[in-house]
């Protein structure tokens, strides 16, 4: 996301610049044990500063992380995912509490906030790091998600398919400190960002009003 930053502010705002940040050592994570009466949940929605903005908003969701899955490279670094080879996404894990909100709210709401006719990334954020994916921790998260995802294919906003995968969760990497809560650490620069990537005018030209529901 930050490469196509410096593009869309025409300023001295470089991708240098907004990559500067501690580096710290990455954990991966097999499979996050949630606490008693949570569960986790993994999506993948492109810039995940967006997706873990988007998704701390709902009732029920207990925590996000934005990090790394899918790929085969060990605890990989932002730069090396954005860079390419790892096999990679970015994605937000989040811990919810089902009692107050079920998974099958958070893949609706995943949907509308996401274009999922997209292949190539995510508004302004092209290549293989920034598609979309669901990542199931349980079988019945991987039946839901099938489900809900078919229904879309056929009664969706449009009449594409539906390239968002879904996939089997596996290790989860942890981005650098410097992304966790970047929106409320930096909320000048991801409001810049987020408006001039398109992010919101896309999902708005797709769902309508139901975007922000």
């Amino acid at each position: 996301m930050h490469r196509t930053l410096a593009a869309i502010a025409g300023v001295a705002l470089t991708a240098l610049a907004i990559l500067a940040g501690p580096a710290l050592t990455q954990t991966a994570s097999p499979q996050a044990k949630p606490a008693d009466g949570t569960e986790i949940a993994t999506f993948a929605g492109g810039c995940f500063w967006c997706v873990e903005s988007d998704f701390d908003k709902v009732e029920g969701v207990l925590s996000t992380v934005s990090g790394f899955m899918g790929g085969t490279t060990a605890n990989p670094s932002y730069r090396q995912v954005t860079s390419g080879g790892t096999g990679h996404i970015e994605v937000v894990q989040i811990t919810f509490d089902p009692k107050k909100v079920p998974y099958t709210k958070l893949v609706d709401y995943f949907w509308r906030h996401v274009d999922a006719y997209d292949a190539g990334g995510q508004f302004c954020d092209r290549g293989d790091s920034y598609v979309t994916a669901i990542f199931a921790h349980t079988p019945e998260q991987k039946k839901i998600a099938m489900a809900s995802k078919e229904a879309l294919e056929k009664s969706g906003p449009l009449k594409q398919p539906v390239v968002t995968t879904i996939r089997d969760a596996g290790p989860f990497t942890a981005a650098e400190e410097y992304h966790q809560d970047y929106y409320k650490k930096n909320p000048i620069r991801y409001n810049y960002y987020r408006a001039g990537c398109g992010r919101d005018a896309r999902v708005e030209a797709i769902w309508g009003k139901k975007a922000t529901q």
